[in-house]
């Protein structure tokens, strides 16, 4: 492994989401313990825990105490496409984050709600818009809807100390989910929030996830497009 220096915790846990995506660590196999990824990657063994540590909520590694850490059997996200929170998303192009939350409204699902979420009719369903901003400019707006038949914590949290971006992959894990990207013009209420002008390009993210047959979440994302560049590989 080539050796790195000042390897951040993001550093490491994209490289090694990566060995996984391409293979070179498949699943069950033994990765190597946090002594040696620390000397590997230059860095301390702090920083290597706090990336496993994530890897391991997010169910791409198994920690055990005798056994050391495996990549799972089974990944709960898919590595190909992960989601991404917002505010490390943010941070890593050096920008400082912040977010604001705009209304969370419990309803009772919608003939559209109904649709994007699967649930049925009347549900409960909590209804929560917030907007990322990047050094004090808007960088993404938010408009999620939440399953609260099978996310019930939701209900209680405030979403005022962290996003509900970061919450639901940080609490509610996913075996799948589907994306849809496209291209829309702003409207008056999204160019207001975004600090654009009406008619102006978005680059919109549609996103629903499942945990096995039952929804969690389906939101949308609304970015600049003058401003919002994606590199994917795969």
């Amino acid at each position: 492994m080539r050796k790195k220096t000042k390897s951040s915790f993001q550093d490491i846990k994209a490289d090694i989401l990566e060995k996984i995506k391409t293979g070179l660590w498949s699943p069950g196999d033994t990765i190597p313990g946090e002594e040696k990824l620390a000397e590997s990657y230059g860095c301390s063994r702090v920083t290597v825990n706090r990336a496993l540590r994530e890897l391991a909520e997010t169910g791409f590694v198994e920690r055990r105490r005798k056994s050391g850490t495996r990549v799972s059997e089974k990944t709960v996200r898919d590595a190909r496409l992960q989601i991404p929170i917002v505010r490390e998303e943010i941070e890593a192009k050096g920008a400082k984050y912040q977010f604001v939350l705009l209304d969370k409204t419990e309803i009772q699902a919608t003939d559209k709600v109904r649709r994007l979420l699967g649930v049925s009719e009347n549900a409960p369903v909590l209804h929560v818009r917030c907007l990322h901003l990047a050094d004090g400019r808007p960088y993404q707006y938010e408009n999620r809807w939440i399953n609260l038949e099978k996310v019930p914590a939701a209900r209680d949290q405030t979403f005022e100390a962290i996003s509900p971006n970061e919450w639901l992959i940080r609490k509610e894990p996913f075996s799948n989910a589907e994306h849809t990207f496209s291209a829309a013009l702003a409207d008056e209420e999204t160019a207001k929030l975004l600090e654009i002008e009406v008619g102006d390009a978005l680059f919109v993210v549609e996103r629903r996830t499942w945990q096995d047959d039952a929804s969690i979440t389906a939101v949308e994302l609304k970015f600049p497009g003058a401003s919002y560049k994606m590199t994917s590989r795969g």
